[in-house]
């Protein structure tokens, strides 16, 4: 066990889920990064053609230099049916219209095209104070399929154990008192399995397809 990946599991499943996503495209494929940031995820599409967007403003600390494309997801610079595949990585909870956005990806995307989108479901504020909204399941689904998505896969990301360990080990960086919670912290996920519902959870990640 790793530990770094214990603790930021969150993370990891992303990493892992844009590594196979990737896998599944064939080489050449045009694929859109909705909300790229600082393009992170482009080393992982070295058969495709990466197409990085995002409209540079959520973290001042952030390079932007990388993106391919500086424009609000809200009204994407492209004409439909311009991308094989797109991805939105923990971005939707940035947007003020995020309908309007899933409908705008599903626009540019060919009719099949797949769709990698991750979002928080129960997150801190971060990139203040562009960040708006948290997604339940059911949510998620809504803006999907009202937007011509059919969905492949829904997966929560860990369940209560795991987000109670997350949650404890963000207080430490609050107080060094809080440290005792440490090793609690810690032991937590290992009882993540008990929870089969996962209503209680950091995110989703969902992979689905327009019609």
């Amino acid at each position: 066990m790793k530990l770094p990946r214990y603790i930021l599991d969150f993370e990891a499943r992303i990493d892992g889920a844009v590594r196979a996503f990737a896998a599944r495209l064939p080489g050449g494929a045009l694929v859109l990064d909705a909300g790229a940031g600082e393009s992170r995820h482009r080393s992982e599409f070295p058969r495709q053609r990466y197409i990085g967007v995002d409209l540079g403003v959520g973290d001042a600390a952030w390079n932007y230099g990388g993106l391919d494309a500086v424009a609000d997801l809200s009204a994407l610079p492209f004409r439909d049916g311009t991308f094989d595949a797109a991805i939105n990585i923990v971005t939707l909870e940035h947007v003020r219209e995020p309908a309007r956005v899933v409908a705008e990806i599903g626009r540019v995307l060919r009719s099949g095209a797949p769709l990698l989108i991750v979002v928080p479901h129960e997150w801190e504020t971060h990139q203040a104070p562009h960040d708006y909204f948290r997604y339940t399941r059911h949510g998620l689904e809504t803006l999907l399929t009202r937007a011509g998505f059919e969905i492949e896969s829904l997966e929560a990301a860990g369940g209560i154990f795991r987000l109670l360990s997350r949650r404890m080990l963000s207080a430490i960086k609050v107080s060094w008192v809080a440290a005792i919670l440490a090793p609690v912290a810690l032991v937590l996920p290992l009882f993540d399995g008990l929870d089969r519902r996962r209503d209680s959870t950091l995110g989703y990640v969902c992979v689905a397809r327009k019609r």
